[in-house]
C-alpha cells in the first residue's frame, strides 16, 4: 500500500501548520489573504472521489472548520472577509487538495481569482507565528 506523501510543490508558496484527523493543513504563505490549503492524508488520492464516504464527511467537516479559522485570521488582522472561497482545482498539483481563501471586495483582485494574480506578499515572520498559534489553537 502506497504512503501518503504531501507534494514537494507545496513547499513553495505554504508553511505546515496543523494536522486534523484527515487532513495535513498548511498556511498559504500570501498575506494578502488569509488562505489554508487541506491536503487529505490519502495516498493517490487526486479526486473526490478517491476519499471513502466517511473521508469525504470529515473533510467537509475539516473545510468549515478551516472557514472559521480563515474568518478569525482576518478578525484578528482587523480585516473581516466578505466571502469565503472554497475550490478543489488539482491543475499544477493534481494532488488532492482545498484551497479555503477568504476574500473582501477590497482586496485588490476582487472579484477575480487569486491564483497566479500578482506576485505573493509572504508574512513577515511575526504575523505567520500569530497566524499559525491561532490555527493551532482553533
Amino acid at each position: 500500500m502506497a504512503e501518503f506523501v504531501v507534494d514537494p510543490a507545496f513547499a513553495a508558496g505554504s508553511v505546515f501548520a496543523a494536522d486534523w484527523p484527515l487532513c495535513h493543513v498548511r498556511l498559504q504563505d500570501d498575506a494578502r489573504f488569509p488562505w489554508l490549503i487541506l491536503i487529505p492524508r490519502v495516498a493517490g488520492a487526486t479526486e473526490l472521489e478517491h476519499l471513502s464516504i466517511s473521508d469525504r464527511a470529515v473533510l467537509m467537516e475539516e473545510t468549515i472548520r478551516a472557514g472559521a479559522i480563515i474568518r478569525a485570521l482576518a478578525g484578528a488582522a482587523g480585516r473581516p472577509i466578505d466571502k469565503l472561497n472554497v475550490a478543489a482545482l488539482g491543475n499544477v498539483t493534481a494532488q488532492l487538495h482545498l484551497h479555503i481563501v477568504g476574500r473582501r471586495r477590497d482586496d485588490g483582485l476582487w472579484p477575480d481569482p487569486v491564483w497566479g494574480r500578482g506576485p505573493a506578499e509572504p508574512y513577515d515572520p511575526a504575523a505567520r507565528a500569530r497566524a499559525l498559534d491561532l490555527i493551532d489553537l482553533a
